[in-house]
């Protein structure tokens, strides 16, 4: 064991302590003085990425990740009518959620850390997608909508929750298997996850309870 205490810094003295003989305190004295220890370095990552290109790459992820959001935005419209534009509003406080979450924990957005905020913008539509096909079939059948829209959710619960589950325990194997840029992703990925399963089952719940029948609730 080798400990080094600085005494000095400015007149460059330090004490070594630790089991050594006189030689090999001087040898280590040597090779610190000349900065090469015999210590093996393992590279892990390299990245060599001017300042210029990497500002690039970013501007350009988070432009591809709006204009996918405003498609994703105007699909759910285009479809679902009324309960995609709920939908919407529930992913705008989605974004705002995980980008908040982003900034606590803290996160770096690198480009792989976009990537994986911008799949799970898709993930959490994909549960909404699931809920109001089942609401749909349920209307079809001739329930009413507050108890079709109750049944919808109740029912896509299993599928949206098995989804995610297997999602997440992918991104724990990407986190603790992976390096660099892959664990930026898995986090980014799995926080979203986590935020799209309150948002798909408890705030587009609360939006269609109150706003998309309420002539059925005056009744």
């Amino acid at each position: 064991q080798i400990v080094i205490n600085a005494r000095d810094t400015l007149k460059k003295n330090g004490v070594i302590t630790g089991s050594f003989t006189t030689e090999q305190t001087k040898q280590l004295a040597l090779q610190l003085n000349a900065g090469a220890l015999p210590v093996a370095i393992k590279i892990i990552e390299q990245k060599n990425v001017g300042a210029t290109l990497g500002r690039e790459s970013v501007n350009k992820s988070l432009l591809a990740g709006l204009i996918g959001l405003f498609i994703v935005a105007s699909f759910m419209v285009l479809k679902y009518g009324y309960m995609g534009l709920l939908a919407d509003a529930a992913l705008f406080i989605y974004t705002l959620l995980t980008l908040a979450l982003f900034k606590l924990i803290p996160v770096t957005l690198t480009l792989a850390g976009i990537a994986g905020f911008i799949l799970s913008i898709g993930m959490s539509v994909d549960a909404n997608i699931l809920i109001f096909e089942r609401t749909k079939e349920e209307e079809r059948s001739g329930k009413p909508k507050k108890m079709a829209l109750a049944l919808g959710f109740a029912r896509a619960w299993t599928s949206i929750k098995d989804s995610n589950v297997s999602s997440l325990i992918t991104c724990a194997i990407l986190y603790w298997f992976g390096t660099g840029m892959i664990k930026g992703f898995a986090l980014t990925l799995a926080v979203g996850i986590l935020v799209s399963l309150f948002s798909a089952i408890t705030v587009t719940r609360n939006f269609l309870d109150v706003f998309y029948n309420p002539k059925e609730k005056k009744q």
